[in-house]
């Protein structure tokens, strides 16, 4: 069963970066595309970002767009920038082998996913 795993949250104040990693140990997904996804308190979970497979193409949400990057190696990571308090949220990493293109992550159920973390705090404060 793999397991993956997020770090890099945390609070900070508006303006602030943060950068957010996620793999799982042992383990490589360079067939899989990656991505971020998160859930606001009240929220639905919403796509964020994400990074077709063996790189190169990304896909933003309009909402983060030019502030954060999507970037991957063995895991994938989220560089934030230009925090928002709207940026609050649970952030969630995902992997989808079904995925052809970092586009397709923001348009599948997440049943589509292979594999979820089980999620890492962001908090921005004003």
């Amino acid at each position: 069963q793999v397991q993956l795993a997020e770090s890099g949250g945390g609070s900070v104040q508006a303006g602030g970066s943060l950068r957010l990693s996620c793999g799982a140990p042992g383990r490589t997904f360079s067939n899989y595309a990656m991505g971020w996804f998160r859930q606001a308190p009240g929220k639905e979970r919403e796509f964020v970002a994400a990074i077709r497979r063996s790189g190169g193409a990304t896909y933003y949400s309009d909402s983060v767009k030019g502030r954060f990057t999507v970037s991957r190696d063995n895991g994938v990571y989220l560089q934030m920038n230009s925090l928002k308090p709207e940026d609050t949220a649970v952030y969630y990493c995902a992997v989808c082998w079904k995925c052809t293109t970092a586009q397709t992550m923001a348009r599948v159920d997440a049943s589509v996913m292979d594999y979820w973390g089980p999620g890492t705090q962001v908090s921005v404060s004003s």
